[in-house]
């Protein structure tokens, strides 16, 4: 099982933390600052995957982000590190070339990408496709609710405009 899913830039800066397991924030804020050190501190060709207490800790590079999990002990590391790739894949199908200032911009949709493939530190989705046509679909009813807000309030203004006039 996943615990966390961290995507740290290569200055240390968390740019989006997903918890699996329940821990006081104390606790949280301290494996974040240990593996954030032990990930940066790694040379590029050294192994993706290092043990952390009593967990394992797998991470991949991609430009200037690390994205690291925390798993179980017994669970496999490639398959944690597939499961970083395909959510890597799919941020880059959605915002097409995914770059940091897209996650930093535009976090609610990462979160929202990351729900659909990976449910209680579980991979719940593994269709790329599938995952893409929820989020699309939860962008096209947002934009419709949001259009839908701006002619009520356009029209709140008109007939208010006419009692003046």
């Amino acid at each position: 099982m996943i615990s966390y899913i961290l995507l740290v830039s290569r200055q240390g800066k968390v740019r989006l933390a997903k918890w699996f397991v329940t821990m006081p924030p104390k606790q949280k804020g301290k494996i974040v600052k240990d593996v954030t050190q032990l990930v940066l501190a790694r040379r590029t060709r050294m192994c993706n995957f290092l043990e952390y207490k009593d967990t394992k800790v797998v991470y991949r590079r991609y430009a200037s982000l690390f994205f690291v999990c925390g798993i179980s002990a017994g669970d496999n590391e490639l398959v944690t590190l597939e499961i970083i790739h395909r959510y890597v894949e799919v941020l880059d199908r959605y915002f097409g070339n995914v770059c940091e200032l897209d996650l930093i911009f535009n976090f609610q949709k990462a979160y929202a990408i990351l729900d659909e493939l990976i449910i209680a530190g579980e991979l719940q989705e593994s269709s790329k496709k599938s995952v893409l046509r929820v989020v699309t679909q939860s962008d096209s009813i947002e934009e419709q609710e949001n259009s839908e807000d701006t002619m009520a309030r356009l029209g709140s203004r008109v007939g208010q405009m006419s009692k003046t006039l």
